[in-house]
């Protein structure tokens, strides 16, 4: 406590002497609990430091260079885009192989329309059907994370904007092979779509 002393001896002394017999009263002293209340609440309030081993939690020792460097590859755009590549690529081959062994007409031959597929007709479209759905969500997902991730950085915030913002962008340059309407379809589905999403998942 004697850090405490200066300002606390201060207040003690600032009180007056007492009057002598006879003589008349001096003014009352100021509150002097208002010096008090600078150092306990106002503005020469001392900031106390968090230390979370004084409350009995897991002293976390710092970050090696090494795990601040994995931290940066991982937040940066390029491993996000190849993260979504692979989810996209994955989602999107199990999504076909699963439409197509629902669908009827998988190894159906126009030539023949009465001839039974064999099975390995059968496993050979379902394997092209998966191959195709995975290469689009593999592109589509790429796309929207590293566009996401662009805009998330130019803009500083991390809120729905990006995921519109983003999904706007996607669905236009998927859509603008097929022409400028497509275009602004599929912009406006794509950002709808992604509003959706980020609301539910928020």
């Amino acid at each position: 406590r004697g850090a405490e002393c200066p300002w606390v001896c201060k207040a003690i002394m600032a009180a007056p002497p007492p009057s002598a017999p006879g003589e008349p009263a001096p003014p009352p002293p100021p509150l002097q609990y208002s010096l008090l209340l600078q150092h306990l609440v106002g503005d020469k309030r001392q900031p106390r430091v968090w230390d979370p081993s004084t409350l009995g939690g897991i002293p976390c020792p710092p970050k090696s260079e090494e795990q601040k460097m994995v931290e940066r590859v991982m937040e940066s755009c390029p491993f996000k885009a190849a993260l979504a590549c692979v989810g996209g690529f994955v989602l999107g081959g199990a999504f076909g192989i699963f439409t197509a062994g629902i669908d009827t007409n998988v190894g159906f031959d126009p030539k023949d329309p009465y001839r039974t597929p064999t099975a390995k007709e059968v496993l050979k479209d379902m394997g092209q059907r998966g191959i195709s759905y995975a290469k689009n969500f593999a592109i589509v997902g790429a796309m929207f994370s590293c566009t996401e991730c662009v805009v998330e950085s130019y803009r500083g915030k991390s809120d729905w904007k990006n995921s519109v913002i983003s999904g706007c962008i996607t669905g236009g340059a998927i859509g603008f092979r097929a022409g400028l309407k497509a275009g602004v379809i599929g912009c406006g589905g794509f950002a709808a779509f992604s509003a959706a999403v980020d609301y539910y998942l928020r």
